[in-house]
């Protein structure tokens, strides 16, 4: 019997637990990864180091493929387009994916289909921010402050700048890409609706989460979303699904939103690929993010993603001050023994994603203190 091959673009920690969720199924991985160092090139049989932002390593890396996916959204389009031209499978396709690549597209979309999303328009510089944050005011909003996002290449905070004044602008313009102006958002918190998408169109969605960030990045997931107005989370994930379908989106997408302080959700980012919002997925539902990606670009039927636990809670494991976090598990463990801990093999540095804690069970406040403590533990921020 003869088992499929993913081709997997990107080394990351994302690359890692999909190809984790693909041994049970007897799934075969081939890796194109920056450096036999990265994360998932640690553990997968079948590493390509390259560089994915050339055509001719692509295709060379393609071949033995029976699909390509990723763990991320920096290939370029028109090389993703040429792979599908020598009848390579790419999922998420290049139509769909060019939408978590340009938050230009991806706005343009979104109010061609009518998804709701912040006040936005493309600047071309700082006098032109200045004037859009007019424009707000003028509408009754606040004006400035004014986000600014480059339209390519940001993620965890970088690319990402609020300003309050026109003379603070600059900065955005001076990487030469364009520049999307959006209004700053009064929201309560930030959620994410988590869907999955195959290429015959079944398609599945996680209950719907809130998603704590730490200095522009995701620190904490509760899973889900504490105190979520049913309705509220049913128009969460329904938008979801039906940004899935009306992109055409084949596996993962995580679409980030703002709950605001008058009963809306607006979308915010999106991400087609395994996101940090699902890694709760891994021990608290049925069938994890990661599995059921591998299902979908492989066109199998879509596990079942209901939780398994009444309440589950994600902490992202930072870099820190103390490089051993081995030697933390011995306590670890010992305070909590139904914690999970996921390590990225990752060399520690300062502020880094090296790894992810998941606790569960019926009482929020002490899955929540499980969490953190574990997460602080193995940074080395809690000491006892």
């Amino acid at each position: 019997m003869t088992f499929p091959v993913v081709g997997m673009v990107g080394g990351g920690q994302l690359a890692r637990m999909t190809h984790e969720a693909g041994i049970p199924l007897g799934i075969r991985f081939k890796l194109l990864s920056d450096t036999p160092q990265d994360s998932a090139a640690q553990v997968v049989n079948e590493v390509v180091v390259g560089d994915y932002r050339d055509l001719d390593t692509l295709r060379e890396f393609a071949r033995g493929c029976d699909v390509i996916t990723f763990d991320h959204e920096h290939v370029p389009t028109e090389h993703l387009k040429a792979l599908e031209a020598d009848g390579i499978p790419v999922r998420p396709g290049p139509e769909a994916l060019v939408h978590a690549q340009d938050k230009g597209v991806m706005r343009a979309k979104l109010d061609a289909i009518g998804v709701p999303c912040p006040r936005h328009r493309i600047v071309s510089d700082p006098a032109d921010v200045a004037a859009f944050a007019a424009e707000g005011a003028a509408e009754g909003g606040d004006g400035f402050p004014v986000v600014l996002k480059t339209v390519r290449g940001g993620y965890d905070g970088k690319g990402v700048w609020v300003v309050d004044s026109v003379e603070e602008a600059a900065e955005p313009f001076r990487a030469g890409v364009p520049v999307l102006a959006e209004e700053k958002v009064d929201f309560v918190r930030e959620l994410a609706a988590n869907v999955v998408r195959s290429p015959h169109g079944q398609a599945v969605a996680y209950p719907v989460v809130e998603s704590q960030q730490v200095n522009g990045v995701c620190d904490t997931v509760i899973a889900p979303a504490p105190d979520l107005d049913e309705e509220l989370a049913l128009r969460a994930e329904e938008m979801a699904l039906g940004i899935a379908k009306e992109l055409g989106v084949v596996g993962h997408l995580a679409v980030e939103l703002f709950q605001t302080r008058d009963g809306r959700v607006l979308v915010n980012e999106l991400a087609m690929r395994p996101h940090n919002s699902g890694h709760w997925t891994m021990d608290g539902a049925i069938t994890s993010q990661f599995a059921n990606h591998v299902r979908a670009v492989l066109d199998l039927p879509l596990g079942d993603p209901r939780p398994r636990a009444k309440w589950t809670v994600m902490v992202n494991v930072l870099g820190g001050d103390y490089p051993d976090m081995y030697s933390a598990y011995l306590h670890c463990m010992a305070r909590d023994p139904q914690l999970k801990i996921h390590m990225y093999g990752k060399d520690v540095k300062p502020g880094r994603k090296v790894g992810h804690v998941n606790t569960y069970g019926d009482d929020l406040d002490d899955v929540l203190e499980r969490a953190r403590h574990a997460a602080g533990y193995l940074r080395g921020t809690i000491t006892e």
